[in-house]
């Protein structure tokens, strides 16, 4: 049979390389976008779905419009809980430490509060030793648990859940939360390990605890995981003892955290934050409106940009408890101003120590530039000066543990 040539319409290009190599880089990319998006899009499906999993209602949470794409419009306030429970992990490495009888306890509790625009980031720990008034509260279960005079803070978890220590907290600050989260001994293991350890400075007594296992020299080190948790726990050996010091020590890693977290180093990395998101979910039990990624995203875009000397560590001030000296009440005098200048939106003048006992030295930042001659501003207004009650740091002071001798 005789073959019928090809009708040709143009002439035909022989094919060169370079077109060969730009079709397939094209095809290549191509594949590449889409499937990178794809990826994304399964990263933060499975998120949401896992931190979704356990999330908590918070009772007497402030109403708020739905999310948005943006940075959260106004102010807003996240109770962040640490327990003392052991996981799978924690359990293999404090052993005895981990079977006990009694209920969960709250150990650290955190109030983080961000204004509205212009931003400021004011972070208040709350002794676990406090003794305070706990409102009536309703638990996960739908059961109420009853209103107690006076309790120690670091029960309220284990008396009615995280939703309770959020109305007690807002009971003592009269701050409305509307986010809240929990995280546990295993959690904070695997967030240190998650953004490479992080750096805290050992003063020059050292640090020494045989309770814990720690030994360290003066001088910078690099800690996560296990040591990092050892590290927070630790209380004997720093300042005089109390737990109001090693609340000033902890303060001292979680503002080196926080600017390592910040960091533009650590927020380009990629890998590292889809490994400290995917290491959140895995450990974090959120409140429902935290559950959120399109919520996560609005209060995460609300820190941007914030300048370090209004990003700040305080102490909620306490008196001795008369009924109890190894026991506090709260200092209502002195924390009246704090919460007054967070509803108003101004800045904080610390002019307490690092620590009122002894658990963080040093720190102190560098003064601030002479103003010009000709300037004629006036001083600023929207600054609150606290009371030296008040211990803490800003994000620009770089402390390290203290010793009482």
């Amino acid at each position: 049979m005789k073959r019928r040539p090809v009708a040709q319409h143009a002439p035909h290009r022989a094919p060169t390389a370079a077109g060969s190599l730009l079709r397939m880089l094209g095809i290549g990319l191509a594949v590449v976008t889409v499937s990178a998006l794809a990826v994304v899009g399964f990263v933060v499906a499975d998120l949401a779905s896992r931190v979704g999993d356990d999330a908590v209602h918070l009772e007497d949470a402030p109403s708020m419009a739905p999310p948005q794409l943006g940075a959260f419009p106004g102010a807003f306030a996240i109770l962040l809980v640490g327990t003392d429970e052991c996981g799978p992990v924690s359990t293999k490495l404090l052993g005895e430490r981990c079977r006990r009888e009694e209920g969960i306890l709250n150990d650290v509790n955190l109030l983080v509060h961000v204004s509205a625009p212009p931003r400021k980031v004011t972070v208040v720990s709350f002794p676990r030793d406090l003794m305070t008034e706990v409102p009536e509260c309703t638990k996960e279960d739908g059961s109420t648990a009853s209103a107690m005079s006076k309790a120690q803070i670091n029960g309220v978890f284990g008396h009615a859940g995280l939703s309770c220590v959020a109305k007690t907290v807002t009971a003592l600050s009269d701050v409305p939360i509307g986010f809240a989260a929990k995280l546990s001994f295993d959690g904070v293991m695997e967030i240190t390990e998650a953004v490479g350890g992080v750096e805290v400075c050992i003063g020059e007594t050292g640090l020494h605890d045989p309770k814990t296992g720690i030994d360290w020299e003066p001088g910078p080190r690099t800690i996560e995981g296990y040591w990092a948790l050892q590290f927070l726990r630790t209380r004997n050996g720093v300042g005089d003892g109390s737990d109001l010091a090693r609340i000033s020590n902890q303060q001292q890693y979680m503002s080196r955290l926080a600017r390592k977290v910040l960091s533009s180093e650590t927020l380009s990395d990629v890998p590292t934050v889809l490994r400290l998101a995917d290491t959140i979910a895995s450990n974090v039990q959120p409140s429902e409106e935290l559950a959120d990624p399109l919520r996560m995203t609005q209060l995460a875009l609300a820190l941007k940009d914030v300048p370090f000397d209004d990003f700040v560590f305080l102490q909620y001030p306490t008196l001795e408890d008369p009924a109890d000296a190894d026991r506090v009440v709260p200092n209502r005098t002195a924390a009246e101003p704090l919460w007054r200048a967070l509803q108003e939106g101004r800045s904080l003048e610390i002019t307490g120590e690092a620590s009122n006992h002894g658990g963080a030295v040093g720190g102190t930042p560098a003064p601030a530039p002479a103003p010009s001659p000709s300037s004629t501003s006036p001083a600023p207004t929207d600054r609150e000066t606290l009371s030296p009650e008040i211990s803490g740091i800003d994000l620009n002071q770089q402390t390290c543990t203290g010793r009482r001798r």
